[in-house]
């Protein structure tokens, strides 16, 4: 018997005598997940990227008697880094526990449903531990990314695997660890493995069998528009990976997806130019793949930071009039706010402390400072290589009109540039980074105004900046760290109002769903998912 068959009867015998749900999930149902609320039916939670649940019965008045109703705890722990972000479908839980495993757990309980394990992938180099985001849905199958750069689409009740398609070569350092993004009849993913010199790229599949629609290279070859931007061969490890999950408007029809690094990630000596369109915001065409407009945030990066932060669609009211926006926290230590429809660039300012640059011209491009690029002996930049802010989502309240992201603050490294050879699936960087001990950073949620840039309040953390924030309709905005302790801040004054101690770090984002009529929250940390509850 096959592996694959083996996933597939260990499944059905897991759904046997389980009181599974028979959920349908079109394309309507996500497009129009604010109006069910008890659900969360995408990375997240809508298409916008706000990370909002509008349930409020969980208020700053009685946030303090939320407790943990029940744990689910991962089998054999999670094995890296637990960044999976659940989706909730009419009461069941999915989630990826492991890039190979996926689960189906009764919401009100944390029992069970079904197991689907995948055989794990071997001799994949990957940058960052085998790790795994989340999943997509449509209608009555599920989607996820393999380790390995596969999608696998399971049946939703009963994981049963449906098909796969392979992205890329794992072996030459490709790698998928997003969840995906259905829009309409498609599966939108992006690829991993820039710092080996990849080629990066945004695909779409169809739902139904797995096969490739269109593909978005985001390193131009010849004859494409950006081909120019790149040096010599350079262009063929160019990396500007797609490792974290885009957003969509369904109105424009467009997917907001952003890139990595150029790669090498600190010599740039071979790859002279501005290297499109790494460190960029694309504007896709939903239904055809093709570029609308892009935005690059750091022209021939030099520090590995990637803009791959999730893109909060949201309307702003800029010079008396409103615009259709896309607001990002970037890892170069900047927030922009750009239009949605053009990539016009709005509003650019920091919101920590960074020394790269001196501001940003009209056009949004920076002013970069001499003598901040990576030397033989090192060179002290503020942020360092994991950035102001990084993959774990940022959220908007549409009841404050504040964005909100977890930042890294006072954080600096040295970073060093060393002469770099590409070879497949081996390590590309060109240099590397060393903390300074002197140098005593610390973690922060902050509220910034999207339209000004300014900041409205923040919230010191003891350690690194690590987890995603979720607002809510009852005023709270929920985010973890990785000290174990999952808060609850007072959305418009910042103010903690609550926190509990998980006792495993949190590297994740928290959701928002109801059960039973009753509102929950949810996070994963250490290797367990919790979820909470006044009841």
């Amino acid at each position: 018997m096959s592996a694959a068959a083996r996933a597939g009867l260990a499944a059905a015998l897991l759904l046997c005598g389980a009181s599974a749900g028979r959920a349908q999930v079109p394309y309507e149902r996500i497009r129009n997940a604010a109006s069910e609320p008890h659900n969360w039916l995408t990375y997240s939670g809508q298409y916008n990227g706000h990370r909002h649940s509008p349930l409020a019965q969980i208020h700053p008045g009685n946030v303090a008697g939320l407790r943990p109703l029940w744990l689910y705890q991962v089998p054999g722990g999670a094995g890296a880094r637990f960044e999976t972000s659940p989706i909730v479908v009419d009461g069941l839980i999915y989630l990826t526990e492991k890039p190979h495993v996926v689960t189906a757990l009764d919401a009100r309980s944390g029992r069970p449903v079904w197991r689907y394990t995948r055989p794990p992938a071997r001799d994949v180099p990957g940058c960052c531990g085998p790790v795994n985001r989340g999943l997509a849905i449509h209608e009555d199958a599920l989607f996820f990314t393999s380790l390995d750069a596969h999608l696998v689409a399971l049946d939703l009740h009963t994981g049963r695997m449906r098909w796969e398609a392979k992205l890329a070569d794992s072996s030459a350092g490709y790698s998928s660890t997003a969840a995906p993004l259905v829009v309409k009849d498609k599966v939108i993913v992006g690829i991993a493995g820039g710092e080996f010199g990849i080629r990066g790229f945004v695909d779409a599949y169809d739902v139904k069998s797995g096969r490739r629609l269109w593909r978005f290279m985001t390193v131009p070859g010849p004859g494409e528009p950006g081909h120019a931007t790149w040096a010599g061969e350079s262009w063929k490890t160019g990396g500007a990976a797609t490792w974290v999950t885009g957003s969509y408007d369904p109105e424009l029809n467009l997917v907001y997806w952003g890139t990595g690094n150029p790669a090498p990630d600190y010599n740039g000596d071979e790859r002279a130019g501005d290297n499109l369109y790494s460190n960029c915001l694309l504007a896709l065409d939903a239904d055809s793949g093709a570029l609308r407009w892009h935005f690059q945030f750091t022209p021939h990066d030099l520090h590995d930071w990637d803009s791959n932060q999730v893109p909060v669609l949201l309307d702003a009211r800029v010079n008396g009039g409103m615009r259709k926006a896309v607001a990002q926290g970037n890892r170069n230590g900047f927030f922009y706010l750009l239009d949605r429809l053009t990539g016009e660039f709005l509003l650019g300012m920091p919101y920590i402390k960074q020394t790269w640059a001196d501001g940003l011209d009209e056009r949004g491009r920076p002013r970069l400072r001499p003598g901040m690029e990576p030397s033989a002996t090192g060179t002290l930049v503020y942020p360092g290589l994991a950035g102001g802010t990084n993959w774990f989502s940022p959220a908007y309240s549409p009841l404050t009109g504040l964005f909100y992201l977890q930042a890294r603050e006072d954080y600096a490294q040295l970073f060093y540039k060393v002469k770099a050879e590409h070879k497949p699936g081996v390590n590309f960087e060109g240099g590397g980074t060393r903390d300074v001990d002197a140098v005593q950073d610390y973690g922060v949620v902050k509220a910034i105004e999207p339209a000004t840039g300014a900041i409205r309040w923040e919230f010191k953390l003891h350690a690194a900046a690590s987890g995603g924030v979720l607002t809510t309709g009852g005023g709270l905005v929920f985010s973890g760290n990785r000290e174990g302790y999952f808060f609850a801040l007072d959305a418009e004054s910042g103010r903690l109002r609550w926190r509990f101690q998980t006792g495993g770090p949190i590297f994740a984002n928290p959701i928002g769903f109801a059960q039973d009529g009753r509102q929950r929250v949810a996070i994963p940390a250490g290797s367990a998912l919790f979820v909470f509850g006044l009841e």
